[in-house]
């Protein structure tokens, strides 16, 4: 056979070796020709079937990260779609029923078709790992295993722990996988093939799923557990939103994991999933992603020490979220009185992310408080995270610069100041940059890399690295007020301060926004940020577009309330939790959720215009991963391409006609 992707070697003991190490890949990825070889590998030992079969990887990196995710957008309608499928589904089974033992040796990332081609052997064996390297991450592309995964995972962990990896898609360790059943054997790098060599000889019985757990799945029970399941998944997401983890529930209580018709059903079901606009959005959001990770050149000098100034909030959760990633950071602010808080925060922080005790101390011992500022001196970063006032800045810029390296970057995490402004005072302005991140800093994805337009690109390239090796996704932003996620946020939150003044009831406001897909409404997003903070970024913008600032929000400011870090704004808030009044009075204009998300839509197409972004697809991602705008809507500028660009510009002015000049469309929409 003439192989590109897989090498086939058979030893003294009649043992067969298939190694996959996919060509000009980095990674192996189960495409088409990946798929297509494999077939043909096994229908040739089903001829001839050897003593054994072991299938591992030419990659150090893993074992298979999955389907080639490339090949989903030319697959354009079910029928193609169920055709892949099983096509897919007939290979593994040629694995599972091959007439000798077979191991899988996992040595890394098995993750979605990856594991699932891993669950058609009969022995899974794997090298020791701290990271969570298995996984069946398909609900996050708004699809559910199509290899035969819904059945086998079921078969082999039980209904239980498999739901649990395919309804979340997050991945498990391998020791949890070795509990579950999910692995046989776990081997040390050096001794895996003899490893591997032991199960194909000892030919035991297949792992099956612990007795209860088979005896959950027997078609008299599976009636009780499913309204348990679907109420677990309905706490998360909306079947209108998310459609896939309730058709993998639905597969689950009509078939209970049959090979008779388990295989089949997950087909039909895989192949209407694909063909959704949820699925097409969030394969694209995926794409976003790895747009979002290649912006930026490979740096000539890595940032591995960090010095933050500021300890609140923001700053103090910056610097813990840097240490917990690796970096030795040391934290200033005025006096310790104004640290310890952050530090109290930081060691909440390392308890709940890190396991193991050893390294939970060695994570906190990179954290350090430097009241003093010694650590500006031998930084490669230095991140200003004072509050919003520019002279303020620009005075402590003049004492970090006396301090800092030649060549070490300063950053500002200024979440509305233009870097223009903040700059004039500075020695090296082409190497001052913002990183803005978002709060809470452990949970949000998104950090904006704020440019001006002659910012060295070396300080830029640092900046990128600094957010990508901190796990998390940078945007690169021109110098503007508000930049992407504040500007686009701000008419969303103002126009539900007019909502309120118009008598809508907070709950119905917010209940509105989610039923768009926003992941909470404006209300609460306001008071979660905190109303000082809206009301400083309102006044930043208001000066810059001409906009009002609403006469509510700046009195409840005036009285203290600020939302949930005063315990009072908007709503009411005990122990981190707004408490919501119920929905009631009158029934909400049909305008209301138009209103609510079109001037998130329009400001997105002004950025767009004023080139704060370098084109559509980073606008989009930005306003997912740093507002939490709907995936499934693949962004604001997909969601209007997909509603008509002439039907948003038209309802824009229909609202314009009744509610003001807020609602005008923005011109950029014209050139689209």
């Amino acid at each position: 056979m003439d192989l590109q992707h897989w090498t086939l070697e058979t030893d003294d003991d009649g043992i067969a070796w298939l190694r996959i190490d996919k060509a000009d890949s980095s990674a192996n990825v189960l495409s088409s020709e990946v798929m297509t070889e494999l077939n043909s590998v096994i229908e040739s030992l089903r001829a001839s079937p050897p003593r054994g079969l072991v299938i591992h990887s030419g990659k150090h990196n893993g074992f298979i990260m999955g389907a080639d995710i490339n090949e989903f957008t030319s697959v354009d309608t079910p029928e193609r779609a169920y055709e892949v499928t099983r096509q897919g589904q007939r290979v593994f089974d040629q694995i599972e029923s091959l007439g000798c033992p077979t191991v899988a040796a996992i040595n890394g990332f098995a993750m979605g078709g990856g594991l699932e081609l891993v669950m058609s052997c009969d022995y899974r064996l794997a090298l020791p790992s701290k990271k969570k390297i298995l996984g069946l991450p398909e609900v996050k592309l708004g699809l559910h295993p199509g290899f035969g995964g819904t059945v086998r995972a079921v078969q082999i962990c039980g209904v239980r722990p498999a739901m649990q990896l395919m309804l979340t898609g997050n991945p498990i360790t391998v020791d949890k996988g070795r509990k579950i059943g999910l692995i046989d054997r776990i081997a040390a790098e050096d001794n895996w093939r003899q490893a591997a060599r032991e199960l194909i000889a000892a030919a035991r019985p297949k792992q099956r799923a612990p007795l209860l757990e088979r005896l959950l799945s027997l078609a008299l029970v599976r009636p009780f557990i499913k309204p348990m399941l679907v109420k677990q998944v309905a706490s998360r997401v909306r079947k209108d939103h998310y459609p896939a983890p309730y058709a993998m529930i639905d597969m689950w209580a009509r078939h209970g994991a049959s090979t008779k018709t388990g295989y089949e059903a997950e087909a039909r079901s895989f192949a209407k999933l694909m063909c959704t606009a949820t699925s097409r959005n969030l394969v694209r959001v995926f794409f976003l992603q790895n747009k979002l990770k290649g912006q930026g050149n490979k740096p000539t000098k890595k940032i591995q020490r960090v010095h933050v100034v500021g300890a609140g909030v923001m700053g103090g959760d910056i610097a813990s979220w840097c240490a917990l990633r690796g970096l030795d950071v040391t934290l200033q602010d005025r006096e310790q009185k104004y640290i310890d808080p952050a530090m109290q925060r930081a060691q909440k922080l390392f308890e709940k992310r890190v396991r193991d005790d050893s390294e939970r101390l060695a994570t906190a011992a990179r954290l350090r408080s430097d009241v003093n500022g010694d650590g500006i001196a031998t930084a490669d970063l230095i991140i200003e995270a004072i509050y919003e006032n520019l002279e303020a800045k620009q005075q402590l810029y003049k004492v970090i610069e006396e301090s800092m390296r030649a060549d070490a970057v300063l950053a500002s995490n200024t979440s509305s100041i233009r870097l223009e402004d903040l700059r004039t005072e500075l020695r090296d302005p082409d190497r001052f940059v913002g990183v803005h991140f978002f709060n809470p800093v452990a949970q949000m994805p998104l950090v904006e890399v704020v440019r001006c337009a002659d910012t060295q690109q070396e300080a830029l390239d640092q900046a990128f690295a600094f957010v990508k090796g901190i796990g998390k996704f940078p945007l690169e932003c021109k110098s503007a007020p508000g930049f992407v996620v504040n500007r686009i946020l701000a008419p969303y939150m103002l126009e539900a301060m007019h909502l309120v003044e118009d008598g809508l009831s907070l709950a119905d406001i917010d209940r509105i926004a989610v039923d768009f897909g926003m992941p909470m409404g404006p209300i609460e997003l306001a008071d979660s940020v905190g109303l000082d903070v809206v009301l400083h970024v309102s006044k930043v913008l208001g000066a810059e577009m001409d906009g009002p600032v609403p006469e509510r929000l700046a009195a409840m400011v005036d009285e203290g309330k600020l939302g949930r870090k005063s315990g009072q704004g908007f709503y009411t808030w005990v122990e981190g939790k707004a408490q919501k009044p119920p929905a009631g009075g009158a029934k909400p204009p049909a305008d209301t959720q138009d209103r609510l998300i079109l001037p998130m839509v329009n400001e997105a197409m002004a950025c767009l215009s004023d080139g704060v972004v370098a084109d559509a697809d980073l606008l989009d991602a930005g306003v997912i991963f740093g507002t939490g705008f709907a995936p499934f809507r693949g962004g604001p500028i997909n969601y209007a391409r997909e509603r008509g660009i002439e039907t948003v510009t038209a309802r824009l002015e229909e609202l314009a006609a009744a509610y003001g000049d807020r609602f005008v469309p923005q011109s950029g929409w014209s050139e689209k």
